[in-house]
């Protein structure tokens, strides 16, 4: 769906907020298993391509003891709400989430960050709050 038309939505029905999340397959297993990779895409996302000023330090951290969900966590926090993804070491799979009272592009959101890690395919969700 082109940012045009999610914006009149956004703007017809009068959301507080916007929310979406993007899963991406086949992802570089470098870049998702690496802290400061994973700090310059949280860096990278706000500033560049949503355009919202962060809020704090990004917070990465690896844990899980259970290798099935296993991976780096990140948490940006933004002036309007929050960025968060999660990282699979045992798929190499990206879970990405975004939410913010200002309206922004989910495509280019879902498309900065397959290129950003190097995966091969994403799906994209969005719903207005």
């Amino acid at each position: 769906m082109s940012f045009d038309i999610v914006k009149k939505m956004y703007d017809e029905i009068g959301a507080w907020g916007l929310c979406c999340a993007v899963d991406i397959k086949e992802c570089s297993a470098d870049l998702i298993r690496d802290p400061e990779a994973i700090q310059t895409y949280a860096k990278e996302l706000c500033d560049y391509v949503l355009k919202m000023k962060r809020h704090g330090a990004t917070h990465v951290e690896h844990f899980g003891e259970d290798e099935k969900v296993a991976g780096y966590t990140m948490i940006q926090l933004i002036e309007t709400s929050c960025v968060t993804a999660h990282f699979s070491n045992a798929t190499n799979t990206a879970y990405i989430d975004v939410f913010s009272c200002k309206c922004f592009d989910p495509q280019e959101v879902a498309e900065f960050s397959k290129n950003y890690f190097c995966g091969k395919e994403f799906t994209l969700s969005h719903f207005f709050r």
